[in-house]
């Protein structure tokens, strides 16, 4: 993994972490233990639905740069399905706010999808690498 992609990832999990942790302190006021619960387990799948995508997207694009944005349309929406399926299995947990448990799943994705957007646009990473010693397009230095 390269020094560029660890600070995007950086970038997207502290700001999540930040607002899970307010999120926790919102559920444990508006529905006791349990809603701290389960707004506390739906960041945490969030954040590791989200960082694992992100971390085989890296990968892909490492090893099949050609398929990069098939896969990342392929990995965002995997990601969505799988997120829906557990939040409709999980929504009538007796362990947990179910209500709760979602609205920290949206809460983790927001936070996510926001702090890597934010950490794209800081990095200064080039779309075009130029191959060493290539002459500039007219020849000229």
């Amino acid at each position: 993994m390269q020094s560029n992609d660890a600070r995007i990832i950086r970038g997207a999990a502290i700001p999540t972490a930040a607002v899970g942790v307010l999120a926790v302190a919102i559920g444990a006021v508006t529905a006791a233990a349990d809603g701290a619960l389960g707004v506390a387990l739906g960041v945490l799948v969030a954040a590791a639905f989200f960082a694992l995508g992100m971390v085989s997207l890296i990968h892909v694009g490492a090893r099949w740069p050609e398929l990069f944005m098939g896969a990342a349309l392929l990995i965002y929406t995997t990601q969505m399905g799988i997120l829906l399926v557990l939040l409709l299995l999980l929504r009538d947990a007796s362990f947990l706010n179910g209500r709760a448990f979602a609205a920290g799943v949206l809460v983790g994705i927001a936070a996510w999808l926001a702090g890597t957007v934010r950490a794209h646009l800081k990095s200064k990473t080039p779309y075009v690498q130029p191959e060493a010693g290539s002459v500039p397009p007219g020849g000229g230095r």
